[in-house]
């Protein structure tokens, strides 16, 4: 490797064409990259002072072997988000200098015939930058100021827009452009192809611009080290069409979580955000893998990634499935996307009907909906379907997804449906985060013609308005304001309406019937939501609540709770295992000592944590779990000390408390050890105890 400083137009001038090879990502810098580029550039531009601006460095490898009459193409390792990005600020530069020549050597012609051009070369040797695929034919059109490809480069188009604007706000004063352009630097790192392994230069450089995605990462390991036909063929075949499937602005948004998710059904386990490319990698490198080879590695993601288009994108072409991966979008549960990666994978091969993926988004969508009325914590959600797989029964497949669901322990359980019918008739549902989405599921459930919910708004029967006129007081009783707090916001009070403006707070009589325009009255309303005002006199507490129970009887359909006789979900229950025996607090005498106080003391923090934390005296300590032990307690005569479930490596312990006890004897589950004698050292113990708590609960990294 030779790395020298280079003034970069120098750098531009002096090289014969740099080309972005088809393992690089697609071009990715937003406004904000650009306006710091150009704010430097002016910046260096307006003072002496600045002798020089550092940009970054330009990493790359000659294409092939030059000699003394062919210079060979250079392939950019590193750097093309700058070099792309300066190549559309000369050419907006060139345009706005038109005849004029602001500075020496910045002519719109020597701008061009230095530093975008090839100018006596034709076809593709007459351009200084070749990109990849669509950003190229998008480049291309701009420096010969010809018509935009069919699907264009939206960030390449809006960014030339962006260079053009602020180079018009200069108001013809393009010098200190001009001057701060020729003040860049860079760092000039050119590689030899026999002795610098691209790929770990590559993932070890600091680079100054955007910073990579992990997708980025991963297409770059998979395709750099390859020969150039087999490089190709991968590209064209499978990474290339899944880019064309996501589009431009969801592949650069959503790729990196896709990879994740793929990662999680193949492994087991959930990367953490910033991890995926770490991840990638060794799952790449086990051994199933690799005996496969990288075309069936690269084509199974292709797979997988068509897969997460339909249901997560909205590319789905079956009409019912369609709606009902629309109908889960809505509720925005990514967690849930590797089970049904799983689900749809095995519906492509013919392993799940299509009525049964129905099914089980269906139940997915319910789980979720029902959870979220009920109140019960979401942090347990991405653990529940990264698992979710290993309980199927393929030769069983729906009904091992029910009995999955009826099973789970309690902190993750499927509300019932009475836990569920209560909450939804007194939660605030006007303020819940998918009041839409609720709203639209109840009026169109099983409607082969749908009421086009996006054209109405959400109507108070009973107004918000706190002071509430006279004739609403009159109807509700003395105890109105009791009755409008209470029950304002739930279930019975809500409805659509294409007329709210026109309802305002006019007394019920009146928004039935609307006496100056009867077709707006909600008598008249075509909508299901809609039938009990019909029939109703008056609007008071016990009609909000007779409505209530009607539309909370109807979500019980909408929302399902799985069905299975119970002599089959007993056959998924694990075999009871019989009790030694029943331990309590008296079967433990240290605790009665000079450890009372700090027991006492632990066991309210560990059972304030969670609704879910159950609490069982064994023989010889005292476990603490959730869906299994995450701390155990062996209660001494001079000290509590604690078994915490976790990897000794997982643990995070600043002051080096913990003892790794793996391959040694002892009581409890896990392999960290610490040990606690005083109250004062109860809020840092804990916080040791709340890292296996949020790991068996799914939480122990950003999700």
């Amino acid at each position: 490797m030779i790395a020298t400083q280079a003034k970069l137009l120098t750098f531009l001038q002096k090289s014969p064409q740099f080309i972005v090879p088809i393992y690089q990502r697609t071009y990715s810098w937003t406004e904000k990259e650009c306006r710091q580029l150009w704010d430097d550039i002016l910046r260096a531009g307006s003072t002496d002072a600045i002798a020089l601006h550092f940009v970054g460095s330009i990493v790359y490898v000659e294409q092939s072997l030059a000699n003394i009459t062919h210079q060979s193409p250079l392939l950019v390792i590193d750097g093309q988000q700058r070099l792309t990005t300066l190549t559309l600020l000369l050419e907006a530069l060139a345009r706005a200098a038109g005849d004029q020549e602001p500075v020496e050597g910045f002519s719109a012609a020597k701008l061009r015939h230095y530093y975008l051009c090839n100018s006596l070369e034709s076809g593709d040797r007459y351009y200084k930058l070749l990109l990849s695929q669509t950003d190229n034919a998008s480049l291309r059109a701009i420096v010969k100021n010809a018509e935009q490809p069919q699907e264009p480069s939206i960030r390449v188009i809006q960014n030339f827009a962006l260079f053009t604007d602020w180079l018009e706000s200069q108001r013809g004063d393009l010098a200190p452009v001009c001057r701060g352009l020729a003040k860049l630097v860079i760092v000039d790192v050119a590689l030899t192809r026999d002795q610098d392994n691209p790929q770990l230069i590559f993932e070890s450089m600091n680079s100054t611009g955007k910073e990579l995605s992990q997708a980025d990462l991963i297409r770059n390991f998979v395709l750099m080290g390859l020969e150039p036909d087999l490089q190709t063929l991968l590209y064209e075949q499978y990474w290339r069409p899944m880019e064309q499937d996501f589009g431009q602005e969801a592949y650069s948004t959503q790729f990196d979580s896709f990879m994740r998710h793929y990662l999680t059904v193949r492994t087991g386990e959930i990367p953490r955000e910033r991890e995926v490319y770490d991840a990638f990698k060794d799952y790449s490198r086990t051994a199933p893998v690799e005996e496969a080879g990288i075309e069936a590695l690269v084509k199974e993601i292709r797979a997988f990634a068509r897969y997460f288009c339909a249901f997560a994108l909205g590319r789905e072409q079956n009409a019912v499935l369609g709606r009902a991966f629309h109908d889960l979008r809505e509720l925005k549960v990514d967690v849930a996307y590797p089970f049904l990666l799983e689900l749809y994978h095995d519906y492509e091969d013919g392993t799940l009907s299509t009525a049964d993926l129905e099914t089980a988004v269906r139940l997915v969508e319910s789980y979720v909906f029902r959870r979220a009325i009920c109140g019960l914590p979401t942090n347990s959600m991405n653990k529940t379907f990264a698992t979710f797989g290993k309980a199927l029964k393929k030769d069983r497949y729906l009904e091992s997804i029910q009995a999955h669901f009826l099973t789970l322990p309690s902190y993750r359980r499927f509300p019932t449906g009475d836990d569920f019918s209560r909450e939804l008739q007194t939660k605030d549902l006007y303020n819940f985060r998918s009041r839409s989405y609720w709203l639209r599921r109840l009026e169109n459930h099983d409607r082969k013609e749908p009421a086009p919910v996006e054209d109405y708004t959400i109507e108070h029967v009973l107004p918000q308005n706190p002071a509430l006129t006279v004739p609403w007081q009159q109807t509700l009783g003395a105890d109105w304001k009791r009755i409008q707090d209470t029950w304002l916001h739930t279930l019975g009070n809500l409805t659509l309406t294409a007329y709210n403006s026109s309802y305002s707070d006019r007394p019920f009589a009146e928004k039935r019937d609307m006496p100056d325009a009867p077709e707006k009255g909600l008598r008249r309303s075509p909508l299901w939501l809609n039938l009990d005002f019909s029939q109703s006199e008056s609007w008071n507490e016990e009609s909000i609540r007779e409505r209530a129970t009607r539309l909370a009887n109807q979500a019980l359909v909408v929302w399902p709770l799985p069905r299975l006789a119970p002599a089959v979900l007993a056959s998924y229950r694990p075999p009871n295992v019989a009790s030694p025996g029943r331990y309590s607090m008296a079967d433990h005498p240290n605790l009665f000592g000079a450890m009372r106080d700090l027991f006492v003391a632990f066991r309210e923090e560990v059972l304030a944590l969670d609704p879910c934390v159950s609490e069982e005296f064994l023989k010889l300590y005292v476990a603490y779990k959730a869906e299994t032990n995450f701390v155990d307690v062996v209660p001494q005569a001079k000290r509590l000390l604690l078994t915490i479930n976790m990897a000794f490596s997982e643990i995070d312990d600043p002051k080096g408390l913990c003892r790794d006890v793996s391959g040694m004897g002892r009581w409890g589950n896990g392999d960290v050890e610490v040990g606690i004698q005083a109250l004062d050292e109860l809020p840092y113990v804990m916080g040791l105890v709340r890292q296996s708590f949020k790991r068996q609960m799914g939480d122990g990294g950003p999700a």
